[in-house]
C-alpha cells in the first residue's frame, strides 16, 4: 500500500487500481506538513535496506501517527476519512467471518442497506479483504478509511473480545527470556534491547499520552511492579508488565535516558527526546533507589506548538483586565506561584503569546522548552555544560530584550539578576513555588532579596491550581444543603454571576469521559497587584497574614473563592475546589 521502490513516494499494491492519476503519497504528506524532507529521506533510505513499506517505516521510526497516515491516504484516494466518533454502537451484521480476520485485516462494518455494506478498513487497497467481506455480506462494499487503532477498539467493544493487553505484545516463548532478577549489566543491556521489552516500553508510553497521562510512575514492590498513570492530577492504575520482566524495562528506560543502568543505589534524572505516534515528546525521568529496586517516574512534556491562548486560561474578565494593564509596563516583575504542575508555565506563555509582536524582544531560559512560539528566542537550560539561568541571564541581557522569561526562579543569584533586570527596562515573567499570592513577597525575602528591590519591581503575582473540568456530556445538576450555601456564601456568588438561583454539578461518567465525569483541567487563580498599603507592609517585613488582609482588601479574589464561581456556573464540582485550594 505504501511502498515506495521507484518513485520516492509513491503508493503501490498488489490489487492496487489505476494510480496514474493520484499524487503521490510522499508529496501528500509533505504537503500537508506532516512529515519534512529530511524524514522522508531517512525513511526511503531504511527502505531501501529493509525493503518494508513506506507508511509502516514512518510510523516505526515516530514519524507519523496513525492519523495522520489515514488522513493522507484519504487525500490521496479520495475514500472519506471516518472517526471512532462516527463508529456505530450496535454491531450493524452477524459475523459470518472470523473476528480474527477482521482484526487482521483491521476491518470493521459500519453500516448496512439494502445495496451496500460500509466497511472502514486501515488499507482501503486491500482488494483481498474487499472481496472476501462481499462473499459474506452478500452486498457491494463501500470502501472508508480508519486507524487501526480506532478499529481494533470498536470491534472489541462490539464483538465482545478482549481488548490487547500487555501480554499480548510478548510471545509465549519470549516471556520467560526476560528474567534478570539477578543479572549482571552485560546481560541486563542484552534484555533491554530485545524486541519484548522494546514493544513494552513503546507500548507503555503510546498508552500513557493516549490516555492524556502527564506522568508515569513504575514502583517495583517484593512480587510486583506497579504502573500508574496521572491523567489530570489524579493517579490511576494501569496494565503493568510481569514482575521478572521489571529488571529488563527498567534499564531499557535508563539506557534511553543515558543513565547509568549499573548504579542503583543513587537517584539519578535523565531525558528522553522522541518522535511517539507523530508528535515530539520529551521525557524527564528520574530515578529513586526503593526497598525492592529502583522507582521511576517519566513526566510526560508535549512539545506543543503555539501557546495557549489568554482567554483561554480562565482568568475572569475583571482579573483579565488588570493583569493586561500590568503587562502594559515597560518593566517589572509578574510571577506566577504554584506547586510543582499546577500550570505556571503555561499562564506564563499566555501572557507571553499576547505579548508577542514585531515591536517587543522576548527571550525565554527554561528547562525544558514547553512550548514552540515562533518570533520568540527560546533557550535550554543544560546544567551539564555550565549553561544554567544565572549564566545565561547574565548574556540575556545584553542582547537587548524588552521581555525575559526565566522558568524558575531557584536561587538567590537568579532573583538577583531577575531584579536587576527588571531596574533596567525589562519585563521579566517567572515562576515560584509558594502556597499563595502573597507567600511570593516572603519567599523574595527569604531568598535574600532587598525589601526596597522587591518593592520597586514586582508588579503582579499570579497564584494558580488545576481543577478538573466536568464532562459536558454527563454532568449533573443539583441543589446543595441551605447549610452549605450559607457557610460558603453561595447565594451571593451566584448573584455575582447571574444566575437565580444556587445550582452546583456533580461527576457522573460516560463513555466521552472514559466513566470518570471529568475531562481536562482548567486553572483557579488570585491576582495580587501590590498597592501602597503592600509596599508599606513589604519594607516593614510583614508577616504573610498581614500581606494575604491588606491584598483581599486590596480586591484580591482568593483560589478558593473562584473556584466557587467555577462550581456554581458547571465548570468543576465542589469537590475538586475543596481538593486543591483551602476554604478561608
Amino acid at each position: 500500500m505504501d511502498r515506495a521502490p521507484e518513485n520516492q513516494d509513491a503508493v503501490t499494491h498488489p490489487n492496487t487500481p489505476d494510480q496514474r492519476d493520484q499524487e503521490p503519497i510522499g508529496r501528500i504528506l509533505l504537503r500537508l506538513g506532516m512529515i519534512d524532507d529530511a524524514e522522508l529521506s531517512r525513511a526511503l533510505a531504511v527502505q531501501r535496506q529493509n525493503g518494508d513499506l513506506l507508511g509502516t517505516i514512518l510510523r516505526n521510526l515516530g514519524m507519523l501517527s496513525d492519523e495522520d497516515w489515514a488522513r493522507a491516504l484519504s487525500a490521496q484516494t479520495g475514500i472519506p476519512l471516518v472517526l471512532a466518533a462516527d463508529f456505530p454502537e450496535t454491531p450493524v451484521i452477524e459475523l459470518q467471518i472470523s473476528h480474527k480476520f477482521l482484526k487482521e485485516r483491521h476491518l470493521l462494518p459500519l453500516a448496512r442497506s439494502p445495496d451496500r455494506l460500509e466497511l472502514a478498513m486501515a488499507d482501503p487497497l486491500d482488494a483481498y479483504a474487499v472481496e472476501a467481506m462481499e462473499l459474506a455480506a452478500e452486498l457491494p462494499i463501500e470502501r472508508r478509511i480508519a486507524t487501526p487503532r480506532d478499529i481494533a477498539t470498536a470491534l472489541d467493544q462490539l464483538y465482545d473480545a478482549e481488548p490487547e493487553t500487555i501480554a499480548d505484545l510478548l510471545d509465549k516463548g519470549e516471556q520467560g527470556t526476560s528474567r534478570a532478577g539477578d543479572a549482571d549489566i552485560e546481560r541486563l543491556k542484552d534484555l533491554a534491547s530485545e524486541a519484548p521489552i522494546v514493544r513494552l516500553v513503546d507500548h507503555l508510553l503510546s498508552a500513557a499520552i493516549e490516555a492524556r497521562a502527564s506522568d508515569i510512575h513504575l514502583e517495583p514492590f517484593e512480587h510486583s511492579l506497579r504502573v500508574r498513570f496521572r491523567i489530570d492530577g489524579i493517579l490511576r492504575e494501569s496494565e503493568a508488565p510481569p514482575e521478572h520482566m521489571a529488571p529488563a524495562l527498567l534499564s531499557r528506560i535508563k539506557i534511553l535516558a543515558k543513565l547509568n543502568i549499573a548504579e542503583r543505589r543513587l537517584a539519578q534524572d535523565g531525558r528522553i527526546r522522541i518522535r511517539l505516534q507523530g508528535r515530539k515528546v520529551d521525557l524527564r525521568v528520574s530515578t529513586l533507589p526503593s526497598l525492592y529496586g529502583e522507582s521511576v517516574v517519566i513526566r510526560i512534556l508535549e512539545q506543543k506548538s503555539g501557546a495557549p491562548d489568554f482567554l483561554s486560561l480562565g482568568l475572569s474578565s475583571h482579573r483579565q483586565e488588570r493583569l493586561l494593564t500590568t503587562l502594559e509596563q515597560h518593566n517589572g516583575i509578574v510571577l506566577a506561584t504554584g506547586p510543582t504542575g499546577s500550570g505556571k508555565t503555561t499562564s506564563l506563555y499566555a501572557l507571553m503569546n499576547h505579548l508577542n509582536d514585531i515591536e517587543r524582544k522576548i527571550i525565554t531560559v527554561e528547562d525544558p522548552v514547553e512550548y514552540e512560539i515562533p518570533g520568540l528566542t527560546q533557550i535550554h537550560v543544560n546544567a551539564d555544560i555550565g549553561l544554567t539561568f544565572a549564566n545565561l541571564l547574565r548574556s540575556i541581557v545584553r542582547h537587548d530584550p524588552d521581555v525575559i522569561m526565566i522558568g524558575e526562579m531557584r536561587d538567590f543569584e537568579t532573583a538577583e539578576i531577575a531584579v536587576q533586570s527588571a531596574l533596567t527596562g525589562h519585563m521579566v515573567l517567572s515562576t515560584l513555588h509558594t502556597n499563595d499570592a502573597p507567600g511570593a513577597i516572603t519567599r523574595m525575602l527569604d531568598m535574600g532579596v532587598e525589601d526596597y528591590l522587591l518593592v520597586s519591581t514586582l508588579r503582579a503575582v499570579i497564584a494558580q491550581r488545576l481543577v478538573r473540568r466536568l464532562c459536558p456530556e454527563c454532568r449533573a445538576p443539583y441543589r446543595p444543603v441551605d447549610a452549605l450555601i450559607r457557610r460558603l456564601g453561595l447565594e451571593q456568588l451566584a448573584e455575582i454571576t447571574g444566575q437565580d438561583k444556587v445550582v452546583l454539578y456533580r461527576a457522573t461518567g460516560c463513555k466521552h469521559c472514559s466513566e470518570i465525569g471529568y475531562v481536562g483541567r482548567i486553572g483557579i487563580y488570585e491576582l495580587m497587584i501590590p498597592d501602597e498599603k503592600i509596599r508599606g507592609l513589604v519594607l516593614a517585613r510583614a508577616d504573610v497574614m498581614s500581606l494575604k488582609r491588606a491584598a483581599l482588601e486590596s480586591g484580591m479574589t482568593t483560589m478558593f473563592r473562584d473556584g466557587l464561581m467555577k462550581a456554581l456556573d458547571g465548570t468543576t464540582t465542589l469537590e475538586e475546589v475543596g481538593r486543591v485550594a483551602q476554604a478561608p
